[in-house]
């Protein structure tokens, strides 16, 4: 294999915090998840990765030996589910995926790579949840260095939404030079705003009948193109993207532009309510050209009901956003494709890790190993 990191993604949803690792110029070996429909987008996109469906609440080292056979892991990265820790949720003390948290270290403890990067909700450091972070900690081998857990917005690293989430990196200090949480916490970056991000995308479509249907769209003709909207056009690296993405982008088409119907009554509140403003029904909040995003939600599985989250209305048309304009504003390429359904699609949004935030962290970690050979790695 070459001379690249080599990343093990665990509950890797559809692969945003994998994504961003291969931006950066990792290798995303193995991708993890229980979930088969959300990670269905990770081996469109990534097909040179094996992705595996597991519970890894259950996975022992005799399940890591037979798949990674002989391969030297660099680093594990993951986003366990974080709904038990949400603000916006329950905090269901009884909630079953409050217990991931201790088994992705766990796991770090069978996996034994050389760093590991977790990333979960704002909540998880409120008072009644941060014992439990803590004891999940404890778990983790005293070879490793954990730095205290940071919090950053990816808002300030480029993405055009507002989202906090926390960081815990841990590493072992005979592969790196010192990392403190300042590296975290002053990465570079700066603001993208709603109208550098999504401007150039075309008014939605009709909803297909054909389920294998993408819902390609086009872009608008603009004379002059954000460096944002710019980057997301680019066509994806070596080794990732999927052939229907790639010819179809070619040919100037881009998926995800489905329409969400609204009854007239809907759209005469939304036509009310004004830009940075909120509808008085829905909560849902008109975008600002010149701002940012409010956290995009994921919604819930159908084991947890099928509900959908409110989802931001347009600037200037009344209806919500596009799954494409949602992509777009949390930092992912035009190329990678999520699901036909609208609902998974959102879903598989709402619950990744930006793409950019990821890279922006593993560029770090990059340039922190000893190893030149793998600091320079693309």
């Amino acid at each position: 294999m070459e001379k690249r990191i080599k990343i093990i993604d665990l509950y890797c949803g559809c692969g945003g915090f994998g994504l961003g690792a291969e931006l950066a110029g990792c290798r995303t070996v193995l991708a993890v998840d229980v979930d088969e429909t959300l990670q269905s987008a990770y081996k469109l996109n990534f097909p040179q990765t094996k992705v595996l469906k597991a519970d890894l609440s259950t996975t022992d080292a005799s399940f890591w030996d037979e798949h990674t056979k002989n391969v030297s892991i660099d680093g594990v990265i993951g986003g366990p589910p974080c709904q038990g820790y949400s603000r916006m949720g329950l905090s269901d003390f009884s909630d079953p995926r409050r217990t991931l948290v201790g088994h992705f270290f766990r796991n770090i403890n069978l996996i034994q790579p050389k760093f590991f990067i977790m990333e979960n909700v704002e909540g998880l450091l409120d008072e009644k949840n941060r014992p439990e972070l803590d004891i999940a900690l404890k778990i983790v081998d005293e070879k490793y260095t954990v730095l205290e857990p940071v919090i950053l917005d990816a808002s300030m690293l480029g993405v055009p939404t507002k989202r906090k989430r926390v960081i815990v990196v841990g590493y072992m200090k005979d592969y790196f030079n010192h990392i403190s949480t300042s590296d975290l916490t002053e990465l570079p970056g700066s603001k993208t705003t709603v109208e550098e991000a999504i401007s150039d995308l075309s008014s939605p479509i009709k909803q297909s009948k054909d389920k294998n249907d993408f819902g390609w769209g086009e872009y608008r003709q603009l004379e002059r193109l954000s460096e944002y909207a710019k980057m997301m056009r680019l066509p994806p690296p070596e080794g990732l993207g999927s052939p229907l993405s790639v010819e179809m982008m070619m040919a100037g088409r881009v998926s995800g532009f489905f329409e969400t119907l609204h009854s007239d009554a809907v759209k005469h509140r939304y036509k009310k309510t004004a830009q940075g403003q909120v509808d008085v029904v829905s909560r849902a909040k008109r975008l600002a050209w010149e701002g940012v995003c409010p956290t995009l939600r994921s919604g819930t599985g159908s084991d947890k009901g099928s509900h959908q989250a409110v989802r931001p209305i347009h600037p200037e048309q009344n209806r919500v956003i596009t799954s494409r304009e949602a992509a777009r504003l949390q930092g992912f390429p035009d190329w990678f494709l999520f699901h036909p359904t609208k609902w998974h699609s959102f879903r598989m949004i709402g619950n990744s890790v930006s793409p950019i935030v990821s890279m922006r962290i593993l560029d770090l970690i990059k340039s922190k190993f000893i190893d030149d050979s793998l600091k320079q790695a693309v």
